[in-house]
């Protein structure tokens, strides 16, 4: 072998290990050299891309947009079910006939079949829009989610605090039935099966009834400002002040010490019986004198 292929095999192979000595007089395939495995991790995919938001057409134009990171939903102490590939599949998308927009309302019905023990499954999102004169503006908000399933039985949750202007639309981290996500969806009534299923949307974002070229209006979020780490952080900040307002006292309190210090009057002190003595003789003597 010349002096090039002496090169090209350390750069290609550059440590023999026994393992490769061992199976390559066999002629085995070396599944896990370093260009094998190189190679592999270059070509790995990456980042899933979001999908692509769910529209419903009414009339020729979208009228309802609605998007989310995952949608899962679970009964009682069953294994979760994960609805969002079924959701936003580019290939095979849900269906949504049955969906309905008008000038006040608008329903999206996702119907997903049949789904693990759940017969005839589907979603449906209810919102309405309504012109407040107070605000001078109309708003929309999302009024109720149900689950429909085994054909006859539905679970159905009030949704409290999830509305944007009909300009705007609408996102949030999460809602959710749970109680760590702030309980957006409440059950409609205390007997009603909505109490044994936990829903929840990761990244939630709808808009309807003012939907412009197929695309999300800048979004109304969910977030408070008060949030609680906001919170400890002006607890926290209140106390600084505090302790520093108490220094500040402190110090001004020390200078004011040291201004009366400066202006005191002259402190005379007492003389002695010794030093005191001459003085009263001398002036004896000049009372006898006269």
């Amino acid at each position: 072998m010349d002096g090039a292929g002496e090169w090209r095999r350390e750069v290609l192979f550059p440590a023999e290990d026994p393992i490769r000595r061992l199976l390559q007089p066999y002629g085995w395939p070396l599944l896990h050299s370093p260009e094998t495995s190189r190679r592999k991790l270059l070509q790995t995919p990456g980042a899933a891309v979001p999908f692509s938001p769910l529209k419903v057409v009414s009339n020729g134009k979208p009228c309802i947009l609605f998007r989310s990171r995952k949608l899962a939903i679970r009964y009682q102490n069953s294994s979760l079910v994960d609805l969002t590939e079924r959701t936003f599949s580019a290939e095979n998308p849900v269906d949504t006939k049955g969906s309905v927009c008008t000038k006040d309302k608008a329903t999206l019905v996702m119907k997903f079949g049949d789904v693990e023990d759940l017969r005839g499954l589907s979603i449906r999102i209810q919102m309405s829009s309504t012109f407040y004169e107070s605000a001078g503006q109309t708003w929309f908000s999302v009024d109720s989610v149900s689950l429909h399933y085994n054909w006859s039985q539905e679970a159905r949750f009030n949704v409290t605090e999830v509305y944007a202007p009909s300009t705007s639309s609408y996102h949030c981290q999460h809602v959710s039935s749970l109680q760590r996500y702030d309980t957006l969806l409440l059950p409609s009534s205390a007997s009603d099966n909505a109490r044994h299923w936990h829903v929840t949307f990761t990244d939630f974002q709808i808009q309807a009834f003012n939907v412009a070229s197929g695309k999300f209006a800048p979004a109304s979020d969910c977030a408070t400002f008060f949030t609680p780490a906001i919170l400890m952080g002006l607890i926290t900040s209140l106390i600084l002040l505090l302790v520093l307002a108490y220094a500040l006292h402190m110090v001004i309190h020390l200078k004011h010490i040291d201004h009366y210090d400066e202006h005191k009057t002259t402190v005379y002190f007492p003389r002695s019986p010794e030093q005191a003595e001459p003085c009263s003789v001398a002036n004896v003597t000049e009372k006898n004198t006269l």
